[in-house]
């Protein structure tokens, strides 16, 4: 498939969402009827083969049809030095697996997932374990929103 425009996602089924990070990558999935997006697990990023093995691992066990793959733009909505690094991500994931990858603009994710995590009660050490996974859950929850106005 390679990447697509979110529209073109295939409309039913389970999305996963990734934030992807410099040492980690956060996992979400929504559930079958996509009315909301959950933190799944915070994957780290020591060797790319693992993290991908896992991901995909994750993928089949949801039966998921797709990712949202959070794109960290610039405040103005460039493309910066992060941004580009989640595209050679994803060009190395669809090497090793054909799967359909669409963006999703994730400029204060991790900021939010912070807060709703601060809000739920959780310790500092608990919040630092699954802020990524939060933040794929937010990105995630994002793009529902945007599918909801499918033409």
């Amino acid at each position: 498939m390679a990447v697509v425009d979110i529209f073109d996602l295939p409309r039913e089924g389970v999305l996963l969402g990734l934030d992807p990070g410099t040492a980690t990558i956060g996992v979400a999935a929504t559930d079958r009827i996509r009315m909301m997006a959950s933190p799944v697990e915070t994957i780290l990023k020591k060797k790319l083969a693992p993290s991908l093995e896992r991901l995909f691992q994750i993928y089949d066990e949801r039966e998921a049809v797709g990712l949202i793959v959070g794109l960290p733009l610039n405040v103005d909505g460039s493309m910066g030095p992060r941004a580009q690094s989640v595209r050679t991500l994803v060009s190395s994931l669809l090497k090793v697996r054909d799967l359909p990858v669409a963006f999703q603009d994730e400029r204060y994710s991790s900021a939010e997932a912070g807060d709703v995590l601060r809000a739920a009660g959780a310790s500092r050490r608990h919040r630092e374990a699954g802020i990524d996974a939060a933040a794929a859950a937010i990105i995630l929850q994002d793009a529902l929103k945007r599918l909801e106005q499918r033409p």
